[in-house]
């Protein structure tokens, strides 16, 4: 009969596999007392996240098992060793203990070898289930159950038979297995009708940069989970799944107000600086400016004393904290105290559900402005994604509904006639342009607001300027005088007696 301990750990209609992600996605955890199948590909993470599974329960003071007819007591204890796990309080049984009981049989002449074999393998394991009465029992794996069984019909009997077996005990059960089956051809439909639940993991080899692994649920019956995929990371402590960002499931209330940006001919020239909860698009040439404005917003929240978070794409951290002492701009001290975060994405190292995560992470410790450094170096850190486009897109989506400022830069190409590598500005609720321009034998600068959906903005093209020696940015006057600025080969029609120089 079930002791108190299955009792006690039914009462939990849910059980938490150990992973937050995965809970996450699944609304809780794994309905109990049910057969699940996880497959995947070699590598892909199966038995770490098995043993996440078994460790999950002996943290909750849950009977646990592990049958292990592929791996030996040796290769797993490995494993766990990467991980710093300890293995003491899982019960273990392998196949070469199976095997030493099975020997007497192998002289048999009247029966079929595999029905002696299988017969008294499902009795031991039966006979383990009888005395342990695990809440929690990983099979590890089924390709070799299949091989012992040869026959379909025999393999399905005797996998029910076990199903019935842990039922009684009120067991949950993880049931391993390669994403293909013996044939080559696709999963096993016999387990597929057996299970309660599937969840597939997969491991894709790109071109450059470390393998991208990600996971989705095809099927877990009676309960309301995250479709899709999401992509995970194994590192050391086990499997770290990113649940897919929706964005239509997170909402806040937060009051739309204009963000300043510390300099008044900026904030004019926005109509009164940039909204919460909006997305803004800085794009123009290399050099033009673009990341001095960002920092410039990023350095202003934090004097503010509200969170911001820089995500850098093109640079290091320590040229990035260079050129912004130079301007005057005090990133190192808001660093330091922690109003200011700034990351370095290393390119092809990061998935996009990854990235979302991390930025999501961000949010919920309160950040309020978020600045992606560039896009250029987003779809670059993650060539051969597909659907790039729509999880930008996603992200925007939950970063205003979050009521945070998102900046975004993006580089184009060329200096005059200026080409951009992709189509966003869709995205955007504010669009600011930068062109270089020629001028009496000088190459100048120019910004301009060329939209701005939460209200009017100015609509004059102005001179730009980085300034040296700690002057930061300067910007002038409207340039009435020129003539085709946005070309990059302007007219002049004033005379130069009329014009201030930006720099006296």
């Amino acid at each position: 009969m079930p002791d108190e301990n299955i009792l006690k750990s039914s009462d939990d209609p849910r059980c938490p596999s150990g992973i937050s992600g995965l809970d996450n996605i699944l609304g809780g955890g794994l309905p109990r007392n049910c057969f699940y199948l996880v497959q995947g590909d070699p590598g892909s993470g199966k038995t770490t996240l098995a043993l996440q599974f078994l460790l999950e329960g002996v943290r909750r003071g849950e009977k646990v098992f592990y049958i292990t007819l592929s791996e030996t007591e040796a290769e797993l204890l490995k494993v766990a060793r990467s991980h710093d796990w300890s293995l003491e309080s899982i019960p273990l049984l392998e196949l070469s203990a199976i095997e030493s009981l099975l020997r007497p049989e192998a002289q048999t002449t009247v029966f079929h070898p595999s029905e002696i074999e299988l017969t008294k393998i499902t009795k031991l394991l039966v006979e383990h289930i009888q005395k342990l009465q695990p809440s929690r029992v990983v099979f590890d794996s089924l390709s070799e159950f299949r091989l012992i069984a040869e026959t379909p019909l025999r393999y399905r009997r005797h996998l029910l038979n076990l199903k019935q077996e842990f039922t009684k005990y009120g067991s949950t059960v993880l049931l391993l297995d390669d994403k293909m089956n013996s044939t080559g051809i696709g999963p096993d439909p016999h387990v597929l009708s057996l299970t309660h639940g599937v969840v597939e993991l997969e491991q894709l080899s790109p071109d450059y940069g470390k393998a991208r692994r990600r996971m989705h649920v095809t099927k877990m019956r009676g309960v309301h989970y995250s479709e899709g995929y999401h992509d995970y990371t194994i590192v050391k402590g086990g499997l770290e799944i990113f649940p897919r960002l929706v964005a239509a499931e997170h909402h806040n209330d937060f009051q739309r107000e204009p963000i300043l940006s510390g300099i008044s001919e900026l904030d004019q020239l926005l109509g009164g600086g940039l909204d919460r909860g909006t997305t803004t698009l800085i794009m123009g040439p290399a050099g033009s400016g673009k990341s001095s404005i960002s920092v410039q917003y990023a350095v202003q929240m934090a004097a503010k004393n509200e969170l911001a978070a820089i995500f850098a794409f093109d640079e290091t951290l320590g040229i990035l904290t260079a050129r912004s002492e130079a301007l005057g701009l005090p990133l190192q001290q808001y660093l330091a105290n922690g109003k200011l975060q700034a990351r370095q994405i290393d390119p092809a190292e990061i998935s996009p559900g990854e990235f979302a995560w991390s930025v999501r992470q961000c949010v919920e410790a309160g950040c309020k402005l978020i600045v992606i450094d560039s896009l250029n170096g987003y779809l670059n850190a993650m060539p051969g994604e597909k659907y790039l486009n729509n999880q930008l897109h996603e992200l925007t989506s939950y970063l205003n509904q979050q009521g945070v400022a998102t900046i975004l830069v993006m580089a184009q190409h060329g200096m005059v006639a200026l080409e951009a590598p992709v189509d966003l500005s869709y995205l955007c609720d504010t669009v600011i342009m930068m062109r270089y321009f020629e001028s009496a034998g000088e190459v100048k600068q120019s910004i301009a607001v060329l939209k701005k959906r939460s209200g009017n903005h100015e609509r004059s093209i102005r001179e730009f300027m980085v300034g040296s020696e700690g002057k930061g940015i300067c910007i002038g006057k409207p340039l009435k005088h020129f003539h085709g600025i946005l070309t990059g080969v302007p007219t002049f029609e004033g005379t130069y007696e009329k014009i201030i120089p930006l720099s006296q």
